[in-house]
């Protein structure tokens, strides 16, 4: 989980992963608080903002709030924070992995030519003062049920989940988000790791030798 993290630190609009630690009790324990130990329970996924910055590209995308663009992906619609966004061919804005970007009818949008394209903070697309669409920023009334599906899009584990429309989003047009992992961070969590691995490595070798030495030493005595 850590290596992920440091990969994607660079990886615009990618939320880290975290650990959610419980407690374990042992079988044969009784009452006594040392008879617990902390252990990672499972992992959620930290949806921070990053922090934006600016391209000056007017294909690239960033959402100042909650929400996610929604895009079309291979079996179903995905919602990502990343707003890296390109033209094909056809004309179709698309995300770098080809998906196409939704718009509040639930269509794809499509510009023409080379026209100057603006986006408004509510995400209405104008090329040459013609309005082509709005952007479909959807958000959710709990993040619990989105999962990850590769490291920037997230789909709706939950059939049931509704997408609704983001409250108090702006669209920021000519800037990117950033990844919330914070690249020191993770590196010093993953050396700790490493550290306390190592630690229990040399712990399990001392207990072996200790039990090897016992028994040559009760051997001994026996003969």
């Amino acid at each position: 989980m850590l290596a992920n993290n440091v990969a994607n630190a660079s990886t615009g609009g990618y939320k880290c992963d975290r650990e959610f630690y419980s407690l374990y009790v042992a079988p044969e324990a009784d009452s006594s608080p040392t008879s617990t130990m902390p252990v990672i329970q499972r992992p959620w996924t930290d949806f921070s903002p990053g922090l934006l910055s600016s391209t000056r590209n007017p294909l690239d995308l960033a959402l100042s709030g909650k929400g996610f663009f929604a895009v079309d992906g291979p079996s179903g619609p995905l919602y990502t924070r990343n707003g890296s966004f390109r033209l094909a061919k056809g004309g179709q804005l698309t995300t770098a992995d080809g998906y196409t970007v939704r718009s509040t009818d639930g269509t794809s949008l499509t510009l023409q030519g080379s026209g100057p394209i603006q986006i408004a903070a509510d995400g209405t697309v104008t090329q040459d003062g013609v309005t082509v669409g709005q952007l479909q920023i959807a958000d959710f009334t709990s993040t619990a049920g989105l999962v990850k599906q590769g490291s920037n899009y997230f789909q709706t584990a939950d059939t049931s989940m509704v997408p609704l429309a983001a409250q108090g989003t702006s669209v920021e047009q000519g800037q990117l988000e950033a990844s919330n992992a914070g690249t020191s961070e993770s590196a010093v969590r993953l050396i700790s790791v490493m550290r306390q691995f190592e630690m229990l490595q040399k712990a399990v070798s001392l207990g072996a030798e200790m039990n090897r030495q016992a028994v040559e030493q009760v051997a001994k005595v026996g003969s």
